[in-house]
């Protein structure tokens, strides 16, 4: 996964289990998944080793739900132009995947109030404690122990693209070269495999472009930190942001 994965459960009940059951799923995603370990199936299929009907259920759906982000993005998200090489890689949609796969278990499991962050990109439900909203922040882009601001709410997903946490890694597939004008760009909606895609998307369009494409998007709003450090943002994230 490349980053600290971290699951709150609240209320009580056991669930050692269930926890354990979670973070094999999330091991067994980074095996599969991975671009940079050579005998995932990402990096076989990759190296052309499979074909499309070889693969698994599982990295099938996520190359469709990367091929229908492309097409609305019209080309902004593009898992074959993520690395210099050249090579499809999907981290740009599957970790956000994974977690909402994870989500799936929990509420399986008849769970109600929890949270599942994975670097920052997180799934929440329900509550913390009665009458309470879940928080998380939303990195400063100069100041790393501080926060640019907070969005709360029971049940949503969180995804923020920038360039603060591992440089300039996002390309712009058009351009060929890294975007400019922001330094990150969040999205909120149901889903955090397509609100980390959107986000990915959405900083390489710029905040205006961006925004506005968001804005077209059901269920999904965005804000986007600028160069000079100004927030910008939909008029459905004003629910979320907490000024």
């Amino acid at each position: 996964m490349g980053t600290v994965v971290t699951v709150d459960i609240r209320g009580s009940g056991r669930t050692d289990q269930l926890v354990e059951d979670v973070f094999g799923w999330f091991r067994a995603v980074d095996d599969r998944f991975s671009a940079w370990k050579p005998e995932s199936e990402v990096s076989r299929y990759a190296r052309g080793e499979l074909r499309d009907p070889q693969l698994s259920t599982d990295l099938q759906e996520v190359l469709v739900t990367c091929e229908q982000v492309r097409l609305l993005s019209r080309g902004a998200f593009d898992i074959r132009h993520h690395r210099p090489d050249g090579r499809p890689d999907p981290t740009g949609l599957v970790k956000g995947w994974s977690v909402d796969r994870a989500v799936t278990m929990l509420e399986a499991a008849g769970l109600t109030d929890f949270s599942v962050n994975a670097g920052g990109d997180a799934v929440v439900r329900g509550h913390p404690e009665p009458g309470r909203r879940w928080r998380v922040g939303i990195q400063h882009p100069a100041i790393r122990d501080r926060l640019a601001g907070v969005v709360s709410g029971t049940d949503f997903a969180v995804a923020t693209s920038g360039t603060y946490e591992r440089g300039e890694h996002i390309l712009d597939p058009l351009a060929a070269a890294p975007p400019a004008g922001l330094v990150s760009m969040t999205v909120i909606g149901p889903c955090l495999g397509l609100a980390d895609a959107y986000a990915t998307a959405a900083f390489v369009m710029g905040a205006t472009q961006g925004l506005g494409w968001l804005d077209g998007i059901a269920d999904y709003s965005g804000c986007a930190i600028t160069d000079d450090e100004q927030l910008v943002w939909t008029p459905g994230f004003d629910r979320y942001l907490e000024t």
